[in-house]
């Protein structure tokens, strides 16, 4: 994993200011307006101080006009810190948005590979509430240190002109106090960057449980995942407890400064006091600007921690911003133009990352439009990823890929996805009604084209059956239907496509033999007149495919219709004749 410098982090943060100069520069001019009132208090209170020692003359009208002035500050002050208070959030909360909205649009650009790594319960993790704490960064990071600087420059300037050697024995104490709890900011940052990934684990354990929860309860294992759980919940309340001990010293050392500081001007102020070099007009000043003084630099250094927040959470967007866009449009991409749907491989060989096995291993075939082409083989042969090339759910690492002559790479993304349609065995429909979920087929379809959809799909009968017809909320990944109905479903999402090429994906394996026969039926006139390749274990799905491929470790070993093959006694006859021991001679 990258690691990241704050100024790393802090480059790539910046530009997100761009939209919103204009709020943060008066967010800006509001905080040196209240930073006025807190610097002039002590001057009005040393004037008035020495005023009265000294024996001059103090009329009323010198303590209106303080009094005036005073109140005119602090009206400013109050208007200026309400803007603060809501403008200034509202534009960190913008900017969480713009942040969340970037990395969700990274997210649909990633490849599928990505996705075959990740867990979801990280990235939910890192798309909410990661970016929770940006907020207050991007709002206060400014901020804080903007009127930091001010003030401290402020009470230098002030205080250096009053008494010298006083002032540099307080300001000398100030970067030995930021040195001291640095360590502790390096401590903070490392466990709040452990909590982020551990909270994430944590959300992938609950995912992963509630969505099997029917295993669970099958097996009769919820002790075994109340175990697990206990051991992540247990290892996040050790990282919580090294961060509070890394916070507890952060705040005792800043503490100890206080104190420090304080004793300085009591000793140091007394003896300059005592010898006359000092007024007591300008020790209450002193005390006050220190008082400002430990307060900005407390505010600084304890919004360290907020910062330390901040830059963990704009660590882990970067983690994921960072991540390279794999499959995207090459210079030149071309729109798919009235697809006929004939494919070629040529020499086509493809790995998955991580693994050193070739999945695919010289691939070359030829399939003409509309034909039906069915693949068989055992598992890990190769078959879902043959598929998954053609719409590049990933890249092929050697030889291409052509969509009616075309290389599906001089093509744009979306035109050549749009011309695939995908059934597979594990149907993922999204949480919502049965009108919506048909309805992803083809964004903006009316009423009509949906419910002829659904008939062509053999779904129109059972969906109006349902409580609400096509308005039935389905459930969490379509929890409230049967397999064959769920089916059924996205088999009118894909009609409703209307694309020229078809890949079925197992799509009736997981079904029982009633269900099986509709989807099938549902599915045959789908195929009529699209190219479809048609993975199956169940060769009685395939039978009438005008040509069955083979496929055993990566390689086509045999191609023919079901009776050629069958004559050939080879591979084919083999899996037939497993299936199907009685009908094989």
């Amino acid at each position: 994993m990258k690691k990241y410098t704050n100024k790393q982090l802090l480059l790539s943060f910046i530009p997100y200011y761009k939209p919103y100069l204009g709020i943060l520069s008066f967010d800006l001019l509001c905080a040196s307006l209240t930073t006025v009132t807190d610097m002039i208090l002590p001057l009005i209170l040393r004037f008035l101080t020495n005023s009265a020692l000294e024996g001059t003359a103090l009329g009323f009208d010198v303590i209106i006009k303080l009094s005036l002035l005073f109140l005119g500050l602090k009206i400013i002050d109050l208007l200026a810190g309400y803007y603060m208070a809501e403008t200034g959030h509202v534009m960190g909360a913008r900017i969480e948005t713009d942040m969340r909205r970037d990395v969700f649009h990274h997210l649909q650009e990633l490849s599928t590979e990505f996705f075959n790594e990740a867990k979801v319960g990280q990235i939910m993790a890192r798309i909410t509430s990661d970016l929770f704490d940006i907020t207050e960064f991007a709002h206060h990071c400014p901020e804080e240190y903007f009127i930091g600087f001010i003030k401290i420059v402020f009470s230098f300037i002030i205080l250096i002109r009053i008494n010298v050697p006083l002032t540099l024995a307080i300001f000398a104490l100030i970067p030995l106090m930021i040195l001291s709890a640095s360590s502790y900011n390096i401590k903070m940052r490392k466990f709040f960057k452990s909590q982020r990934d551990h909270i994430g684990e944590l959300n992938s354990r609950i995912e992963d449980t509630l969505l099997g929860v029917k295993v669970v309860k099958a097996f009769t294992n919820e002790e075994m995942e109340k175990e697990k759980f206990e051991k992540d919940n247990l290892a996040f309340l050790e990282i919580k407890k090294g961060t509070y001990k890394s916070m507890a010293g952060f705040h005792t050392v800043t503490k100890a400064y206080d104190g420090l500081m304080y004793l300085v001007v009591i000793a140091l102020g007394g003896t300059l006091l005592i010898r006359g070099s000092l007024d007591p007009g300008d020790l209450v000043a002193y005390i006050m600007y220190v008082g400002t003084l430990l307060t900005t630099v407390r505010r600084i250094v304890e919004f360290t921690e907020q910062f330390q927040r901040g830059m963990t959470g704009i660590e882990r967007f970067n983690e994921i911003m960072d991540r390279d866009i794999d499959i995207f449009d090459e210079e030149g991409a071309k729109e798919l133009v009235n697809p006929e749907g004939g494919l070629e491989f040529r020499n086509v060989s493809f790995g998955y990352e991580k693994q050193e096995d070739v999945v695919l291993n010289q691939i070359n075939l030829k399939v003409k439009p509309g034909e039906n082409v069915a693949l068989v083989g055992p598992s890990g042969g190769g078959k879902t990823t043959l598929c998954h090339l053609i719409p590049r759910f990933y890249e092929v690492e050697e030889g291409e890929i052509l969509l009616d002559g075309n290389n599906i790479k001089d093509l744009t993304i979306k035109s050549l996805r749009n011309a695939v349609g995908l059934v597979q065995q594990d149907v993922y429909l999204f949480s919502g009604s049965v009108y919506d979920n048909i309805m992803y087929g083809r964004p903006g379809a009316s009423i009509e084209e949906i419910e002829e959809a659904a008939r062509m799909a053999g779904a129109y009968d059972f969906i109006m059956e349902l409580p609400q017809g096509f308005h039935t909320y389905v459930g969490e990944r379509g929890v409230k239907l049967s397999g064959g109905q769920k089916q059924r479903i996205s088999i009118a999402r894909v009609f409703l496509k209307n694309p020229p090429i078809l890949l079925l994906d197992e799509a009736t394996s997981a079904l029982d033999n009633t269900s099986e026969r509709l989807v099938q039926e549902s599915l045959e006139k789908l195929s009529k007149g699209r190219t479809t390749l048609t993975i199956a274990h169940r060769l009685s799905t395939i039978q009438n495919a005008h040509r069955i491929l083979v496929l055993d470790r990566g390689k086509i070993i045999e191609e023919g219709s079901h009776q050629e093959l069958l004559n050939k006694r080879g591979a084919y006859y083999e899996l037939y004749k497993l299936t199907y021991p009685d009908k094989a001679s």
